[in-house]
C-alpha cells in the first residue's frame, strides 16, 4: 500500500471515529436529556416538587390526639391549623385517613330563585378543607366573590331535580367546583374537599 492511500485510509478512520464518537455523545444527551425532563415532570426525586411556593397552603396530618375546638357553637371561628405535607397543586387526591379536616363555616344563608321561577331555595353552607389555615383565610378574603358564585349556581337549579338525593349531591359538587374556581383565580390554590349543608328548605 502507497504512503497516500496509507494517509487516506487514516483519515477515512478518523472521520468515521469522530463521526462515531459524536453520534455516541449525541446519544447520551439525548438520553440525560429525557431522563432529566422525567425527573422534573414526576416533580423530582422522590416525587418532590422542588418548585414549590413555600407559601402555599400544605396538608394538615391527622393527628392521634383529638382536637379540643378553642369555640363552641354555629359562629365559632376555625381553628388555623398549620400544615406540614406540601402538594404539587390543589388537585391532587387526599387521603381523609391521612389528613385532619377543617371544616369552614359561611356566616350568612343562601336564598335564591331556582331555574324558571318554579320557587326558592334558602341553605346554610359549611366548606371542608384538608389544607392548613392558609385556605381558610382565602375563603375568609375571597367571601364576596365566593357568595356570588354560590348564588350564580344556586339560581341554575332545577327545583324537581333538586329534591331528590341525587339531585343534593349534584348541587355540592357543583358548588364545591365553583368555590375552588374563584379561589383557584384569585389566590392560585383551591383546596377546598366538599361543601356541606347545615341547613336546606326547597320551596
Amino acid at each position: 500500500m502507497s504512503k497516500t492511500e496509507t494517509n487516506m485510509s487514516s483519515d477515512a478512520k478518523s472521520k468515521k471515529g469522530k463521526k462515531l464518537m459524536v453520534a455516541t455523545v449525541g446519544a447520551a444527551a439525548l438520553i440525560a436529556g429525557g431522563a432529566g425532563a422525567g425527573v422534573y415532570l414526576t416533580g423530582g426525586i422522590a416525587g418532590e416538587d422542588h418548585g414549590n411556593d413555600p407559601s402555599s397552603p400544605k396538608l394538615v396530618e391527622r393527628s392521634d390526639e383529638p382536637e379540643i375546638p378553642a369555640e363552641t357553637g354555629a359562629d365559632a371561628a376555625p381553628i388555623l391549623k398549620e400544615g406540614t405535607v406540601a402538594v404539587k397543586n390543589d388537585r391532587v387526591p387526599v387521603d381523609p385517613q391521612k389528613y385532619e379536616v377543617t371544616y369552614v363555616g359561611l356566616e350568612q344563608s343562601f336564598t335564591a330563585n331556582l331555574a324558571d321561577g318554579a320557587g326558592f331555595v334558602q341553605m346554610g353552607l359549611s366548606l371542608a378543607t384538608y389544607y392548613d389555615g392558609k385556605v381558610v383565610q382565602n375563603v375568609q378574603r375571597q367571601s364576596v366573590p365566593i357568595r356570588s358564585a354560590i348564588l350564580m349556581v344556586l339560581s341554575q337549579q332545577d327545583a324537581a331535580v333538586l329534591a331528590t338525593p341525587q339531585g343534593k349531591q349534584l348541587l355540592q359538587r357543583d358548588l364545591t367546583r365553583a368555590i375552588n374556581a374563584v379561589l383557584r383565580e384569585k389566590e392560585n390554590f383551591g383546596g377546598i374537599d366538599n361543601v356541606y349543608f347545615t341547613n336546606l328548605v326547597i320551596q
